[in-house]
């Protein structure tokens, strides 16, 4: 007990302890994610193909399945230092208010003004943007962290920026929505009469609050439509994983510096670049035999693609223009309940992810809102830190596998992603606090319903 006291609360990497490389995890993938499919050919997409979409740099880490380390820029390296290395905090009061023999550990990723961890990819896809001389970016957001996130990059840079914000939460969150406009983004609520994706969107659903599939729709529309533009998206993608690594990376070497071997890592999971990130150095280990770990992803009840979706090709988006993707998939028109889930509204998971699960190195669950939003007000109350409710479904089992060493006797050590603050997410507390919050979670009939949708293979 002695020993565990000397561990501080927060453990912080020195400036030149930063990873000075991505993590590139499919290189040590033995099965690796299936490729991106033109819709039309149904023939894996050629870089020449993803270039008019995509920056050209981005498109050679999104084709790159071997290279296991891909240096990080300078550039990009000294802008991580205005927040980076982030603390790997113990939570300790957190484990006394419990009475848990376990250990756990978070990773925090909202010490920066976006507010979360998206800052890592959004600055790293800005600068090869503005590398390759384009004009500006477009994107779409569902919380907003994304879409914060890509602005802050973009105004760093001199880049313009058109988010489209999914309109469930545009309405919700229009503080996030004005901070985007502070960095000098362009933003407009998802679907939107601007462009024809969301014009057809809106005859065929009226009312409808939104979906990130639809926003992808309609910023890649944009996109390809105005010279001088590339699309960039916050998730999914193997390139956004990639550049999420530097959260695992340095939460291994703060673990390492005090010979801390954690028992399980849990991540929150929507479209997978915070998880994918977290878990990717011990995600390589297991895949390289030399250590073993259990890794729980956590995702709503109402849009759970890992746990009731199923493993196929489907559209990236609503409106059918983005390539195919094998991944867990709850259909491309899916379109959740307007609930506050936040960024983990995504009908699909990232194809990495998909092919780890499916493979069963990782676990998944999936948890109601009322218990994640519980979970969230007790770590606020005990650790100091209003979480995200993306984050929170990371803390309700954390808390959970606490209390269950707490019924064993056994000393687990736990490792959780707090992906970042909810401070712009106060309407959805207020919903909480004032038991106008309801679990609703979609039946087996409506999913159905989507999964007969999904394209027919050859």
């Amino acid at each position: 007990m002695d020993n565990e006291k000397k561990i501080p609360y927060k453990i912080y990497l020195e400036e030149s302890e930063m990873p000075q490389s991505w993590y590139n995890v499919r290189a040590d993938m033995k099965n690796k994610p299936a490729p991106l499919l033109n819709p039309g050919t149904h023939q894996p997409m050629t870089a020449e193909e993803l270039s008019g979409v995509f920056c050209d740099e981005l498109v050679q880490q999104e084709l790159d399945n071997d290279t296991p380390f891909i240096p990080i820029p300078q550039e990009i390296r000294d802008f991580y230092k205005m927040y980076r290395p982030s603390p790997l905090v113990r939570a300790y009061c957190l484990e006394e208010k419990l009475q848990t023999p376990a250990k756990i550990y978070y990773k925090f990723e909202g010490n920066n003004t976006s507010g979360s961890h998206k800052l890592n990819s959004a600055i790293a896809q800005a600068y090869y943007a503005k590398k390759q001389g384009l004009k500006g970016v477009t994107t779409e957001t569902g919380a907003g962290q994304w879409g914060t996130a890509l602005s802050m990059a973009c105004s760093y840079l001199g880049l313009d920026c058109k988010v489209y914000m999914v309109k469930v939460s545009y309405e919700q969150k229009p503080f996030r929505r004005e901070v985007m406009r502070t960095y000098g983004a362009s933003v407009v609520p998802s679907p939107s009469d601007t462009t024809q994706i969301g014009r057809k969107i809106l005859a065929e659903h009226p009312g409808t609050t939104g979906s990130l599939g639809c926003a992808i729709s309609e910023a890649v529309e944009v996109a390809v439509s105005n010279p001088g533009y590339r699309y960039v998206l916050g998730s999914v993608l193997n390139q956004v994983l990639l550049h999420q690594s530097v959260i695992g990376l340095e939460t291994k070497a703060a673990l390492d510096k005090y010979g801390i071997k954690p028992d399980m890592i849990i991540g929150c999971a929507g479209g997978g670049s915070n998880l994918g990130g977290l878990i990717a150095p011990f995600m390589g280990e297991k895949l390289r035999g030399e250590a073993n770990y259990r890794i729980i992803a956590v995702e709503p009840a109402s849009c759970p693609s890992f746990t009731r979706g199923v493993y196929a090709y489907d559209f990236c988006d609503t409106g059918m223009v983005c390539p195919l993707a094998k991944m867990y998939t709850l259909g491309c028109d899916f379109i959740p309940a307007p609930n506050h889930a936040g960024g983990l509204r995504y009908h699909g998971m990232s194809p990495v992810l998909s092919q780890l699960y499916d493979d069963g190195l990782m676990e998944a669950v999936s948890v109601p809102q009322t218990a994640v939003f519980e979970a969230a007000e007790q770590f606020a109350r005990v650790e100091g830190i209003l979480p995200a409710p993306e984050s929170s479904h990371a803390i309700r089992v954390a808390i959970d596998e606490a209390l269950k060493c707490k019924e064993t006797g056994e000393e687990k050590t736990i490792v959780f992603g707090l992906t970042g603050t909810g401070y712009f997410d106060m309407v959805a507390y207020e919903k909480y606090h004032d038991g106008k919050m309801d679990d609703y979670i979609p039946t087996d009939e409506e999913l159905q319903k989507y999964r007969a949708k999904l394209p027919k293979m050859d």
